[in-house]
């Protein structure tokens, strides 16, 4: 009988580090055969250019999350199939959007269809230490995400004082006073969690996830051949990211191939060496189709050549 591969969920909003805290645990776990099954809601996968081991088997879910019922048998069968690849270890990485509070019924299906194939280990939600205060306030999935973990990494923890560290942990506390928090910085931290029972005080049932086909945000693609000046990418991004929960992708600027990445206020751009055909963004849109207009109208004030949004 194959053995049972070890089972993590990985949670955290959109831009928590949740590819920066999963590549770090990578090259932790070196010598074993890892599988990665990311879900994100574009059309295309970015965080899968992202990531990358020797050996390691890596499955995409597009265009939802994993706890919707519009991806409800993709995720099934990406698990199922996985387990016939014998692998040691097996991270889902959800969408930063996604509702994790439905995944025993996940879980329980993959048991039906193929019997204990899975030593599920918990959930770890990677908590954004910058931004999380604001995002507490108005976005549900945060709440979900943390009510519904097992260990939370709380990230970005040198780029806040002590005062916003403890207001952070005292708010986590509030929402699920049992879990563990381990600090982070830039990703690191020590992983013996892999060792650690993380279901030791598994104190919660399964929920309804808040995940619908009706609420699913909106997701869109800019593509653009050609380059652009920092300056004036930065001038385009600025103008749109308030109606954005986020944008990231790799773009072609003067000083070479940069991936992307904002979160919040934050603009950060990171010279990478994976060249691309075109420059592309995914954005994902806080005020659904209505932002079409403002990204058309902004990038046509700014850079002015054509570009493609789908």
């Amino acid at each position: 009988m194959a053995k049972e591969s070890k089972l993590y969920l990985l949670t955290g909003f959109l831009g928590a580090g949740k590819t920066t805290f999963l590549t770090n645990v990578l090259e932790d776990l070196t010598d074993k055969k890892v599988a990665v099954i990311m879900n994100e809601f574009g059309k295309v996968g970015i965080d899968g250019d992202i990531i990358q081991k020797d050996g390691m088997e890596l499955v995409e879910l597009n265009r939802g999350s994993i706890f919707c019922s519009c991806l409800e048998l993709s995720f099934v069968s990406a698990l199922v199939e996985m387990a016939d690849r014998e692998m040691e270890y097996v991270f889902v990485e959800s969408s930063g959007l996604a509702d994790p509070s439905n995944i025993g019924e996940f879980l329980e299906a993959v048991k039906v269809a193929k019997g204990d194939i899975y030593d599920y280990r918990g959930a770890i939600c990677i908590v954004d230490g910058v931004n999380f205060l604001d995002q507490i306030e108005d976005i549900e999935t945060v709440e979900r995400q943390l009510k519904f973990c097992h260990l939370v990494i709380l990230s970005k923890v040198d780029l806040i004082d002590k005062e916003k560290l403890n207001r952070v942990k005292e708010k986590i506390k509030a929402i699920n006073p049992k879990v563990d928090i381990v600090e982070s910085i830039n990703g690191q931290i020590d992983y013996n969690f892999l060792e650690m029972d993380l279901l030791e005080d598994d104190w919660f049932g399964v929920e309804d996830t808040t995940n619908t086909p009706e609420n699913r945000p909106k997701t869109l693609i800019l593509t653009y051949e050609g380059k652009v000046t920092k300056e004036k990418l930065s001038q385009f991004i600025d103008t749109i990211k308030d109606d954005c929960y986020r944008v990231k992708g790799f773009f072609q600027l003067e000083d070479g191939w940069n991936q992307v990445d904002v979160v919040g206020k934050r603009i950060d751009y990171r010279l990478t060496d994976k060249g691309e055909e075109k420059s592309q963004l995914v954005i994902i849109s806080k005020i659904g189709p209505q932002i079409i207009r403002p990204i058309f109208n902004t990038w046509e004030e700014i850079v002015g050549e054509k570009m493609v949004l789908r």
